[in-house]
């Protein structure tokens, strides 16, 4: 049975992340914690996080645990970063004046125009972008089995990742712009949607996390 670490750091919708893993039909231990030792000893970790960069990574930090997550990547256990954990594994964020993250995946993290126009209707969008968006593959990866390309998931963010390597890119959507909506190296897969809040097209990419043995 596979054990699932969900990171808690204080900052994120963790119990809708555990319930929606305990929900995919995959048999798995899911324990939400900040016990670094159970971090490192699980089958598969969770990255989860909502709000400001800022005050996430000075909880990561000051909670050592920027180091486990570390020390997880590098051991090879398939990591999956979730909305702002997403943007933690870059390298630095624009948000709050300029925040340095994690550094697990070269790039930075953007914000989105405030003047960015539907090119369809030439309406201005809103920031943050909020709601259903659909989310196009562009390379094959385990965690997109049985997902249909173009499958629609829920997003709430203002800022977006910007790999330093295109090869990084596993997903793009579009509003206003194009811009990675999931990313991919080795052991580790990140998304900038919230799968727990995306119905059945969410609950299938976390069974195939839980499936993942981190290789491709």
């Amino acid at each position: 049975m596979s054990t699932v670490a969900v990171i808690d750091y204080g900052m994120g919708n963790l119990h809708s992340v555990a319930k929606a893993l305990e929900h995919t039909g995959i048999a798995a231990q899911v324990r939400v914690t900040a016990d670094h030792a159970a971090i490192r000893a699980a089958s598969h970790v969770v990255l989860p996080g909502v709000g400001a960069i800022r005050d996430c990574m000075a909880e990561i930090r000051r909670l050592g645990l920027d180091e486990t997550v570390r020390q997880v990547a590098a051991a090879g256990t398939p990591l999956l970063g979730v909305c702002v954990g997403m943007q933690a594994m870059l390298e630095w964020s624009a948000e709050n004046e300029g925040t340095d993250c994690l550094g697990l995946l070269p790039g930075k993290v953007l914000p989105f125009a405030t003047d960015m126009r539907d090119p369809a209707t030439g309406e201005r969008l809103k920031i943050p972008h909020m709601g259903w968006n659909q989310v196009h593959q562009t390379r094959s990866h385990p965690l997109w089995t049985d997902i249909p390309q173009d499958a629609r998931f829920y997003f709430v963010h203002s800022y977006y990742a910007e790999p330093a390597d295109p090869a990084l890119v596993a997903a793009t959507t579009e509003y206003g712009q194009p811009f990675a909506s999931a990313l991919a190296r080795g052991n580790v897969f990140a998304v900038q949607f919230h799968p727990e809040k995306s119905q059945q097209a969410g609950l299938q990419l976390y069974a195939n996390f839980l499936r993942w043995n981190g290789t491709i």
